[in-house]
């Protein structure tokens, strides 16, 4: 199996832009670092607006979470509605609601607009029990969801077989603004695309230092200073150097396999819709097609852990219960990623300087939250009003306990994947 680092989405990713290393100085109104959704929606915002951009990336555009993803545009955060509003309270949490519940369309109408080659499927998206008790998370779900307005639709035990082709669940909740993407291309395409629009934009550049010196902010690289208005820190789950602005978060693995593309005759009897799939397990699994016919299936775990063995046992003993056609499958390949958890499951905002926001812990909903942060962070800073922000910024998040508790997930999905792999 090939490095966990290596997605497949880096083997069948359509898009490119030219990014080349910072080899000069430059002068900016936004300086944006990190080239994931929300950095990459930040600069094709400002430079949509006119605004001068830079986009500083340490590695590849996409190297982080964005590229190593599972490709389900869905719609809102992993909590209900009402659990969002007892967080951060009735007004802003409706204001997150209704702001997310429309990211999907965001996200779709860019890749329709820029022409993004990012195998875009608008069908929808499944929310499968594994059991009982899943069930009836679903049901609260759906009641809370259609209290807010969202076209869901809870489907039975036989309508969730007949949708994905599995007789493993209880029920599904089917929403249907949401879809799947090649995730990896849509980051690609939003950048090339910001890239078009005038941003400037830089790979294997990382900040090494950040300073707030004279109304401005001075950013330096290994091949070059970069001086900027404002600063849009969207490093999430893989942020570099700069101790002092690091996010706060519990870092979560998840990981994915890919088999070989499937026949025609296997294909025609798996997910017909084409929808993108979950369940309700604690370790969650996910499992959906690729425009190419492969089914890539994935759950909580470090293919870099000694746990891998534990994680590689369960995925194909979960296909073959899936899918028993799928037993013999072979998987071309395999990957993880690391997932930014917050405590409350709801992303921040913080005000990391003068002028200069952070943006991070989407715990695992990156696509259209991030799209969303980031052009909002963005129109934010260049009208200088903090009422356009998704949610207050505050002065500082703090997690406890992160590597006990890091440590607490990873053992608790290898224990889970072992114990089911020799059951």
């Amino acid at each position: 199996m090939n490095d966990p680092e290596q997605s497949l989405w880096q083997t069948t990713c359509a898009e490119t832009v030219t990014a080349p290393p910072l080899t000069a100085d430059a002068a900016v109104d936004l300086a944006v670092i990190g080239g994931g959704y929300t950095g990459c929606s930040a600069a094709l915002t400002a430079a949509r607006a006119g605004a001068s951009v830079c986009l500083l990336e340490a590695q590849e555009i996409g190297f982080g979470g964005s590229g190593r993803n599972v490709g389900l545009v869905n719609a809102g955060l992993w909590l209900p509605p009402d659990d969002i509003r007892a967080h951060i309270g009735t007004e802003p949490g409706n204001r997150l609601i209704d702001l997310l519940a429309k990211a999907p369309s965001d996200v779709f109408a860019l890749i329709d607009e820029y022409d993004i080659a990012c195998e875009p499927v608008r069908n929808g998206t499944l929310h499968c029990a594994h059991s009982a008790s899943g069930l009836k998370d679903l049901q609260t779900r759906h009641a809370q969801l259609s209290e807010a307005g969202a076209p869901v639709e809870l489907l039975s035990a036989d309508q969730a077989g007949e949708r994905t082709g599995s007789q493993a669940f209880h029920g599904a909740l089917f929403d249907p603004r949401a879809g799947t993407i090649q995730p990896l291309a849509y980051a690609v395409g939003l950048v090339r695309a910001a890239s078009q629009a005038g941003a400037r934009v830089y790979t294997h550049s990382p900040v090494q230092t950040m300073a707030y010196e004279a109304g401005h902010w001075v950013l330096m690289t290994p091949g070059g200073t970069v001086r900027a208005r404002s600063v849009i820190q969207a490093t999430n789950a893989y942020h570099l150097a700069l101790p002092e602005t690091a996010p706060a978060y519990v870092p979560v693995y998840y990981f994915q396999y890919a088999t070989a593309p499937l026949t025609e005759n296997l294909r025609a009897s798996i997910l017909p819709r084409k929808e993108g799939c979950w369940d309700t397990g604690l370790i969650m699994t996910s499992f959906r097609l690729d425009q190419a016919g492969r089914m890539i299936i994935g759950g909580m775990g470090d293919l870099g852990h000694a746990g891998r063995v534990a994680h590689s046992g369960w995925v194909r003993r979960k296909l073959a219960e899936l899918y028993p056609q799928l037993a013999d499958q072979p998987f071309e390949h395999g990957w993880h990623g690391r997932i930014a958890m917050t405590s409350d499951h709801i992303p921040k905002i913080t005000q990391i300087g003068p002028n200069a926001l952070a943006a991070h812990g989407y715990s695992g909903r990156g696509i259209g939250p991030g799209t969303v942060f980031g052009r909002m962070t963005a129109e934010s800073l260049l009208a200088d009003d903090p009422s356009l922000l998704p949610v207050p910024a505050v002065s500082e998040h703090r997690e406890n306990w992160t590597r006990v508790r890091r440590a607490f997930f990873e053992s608790g999905a290898a224990l889970t994947h072992l114990i089911r792999a020799r059951v």
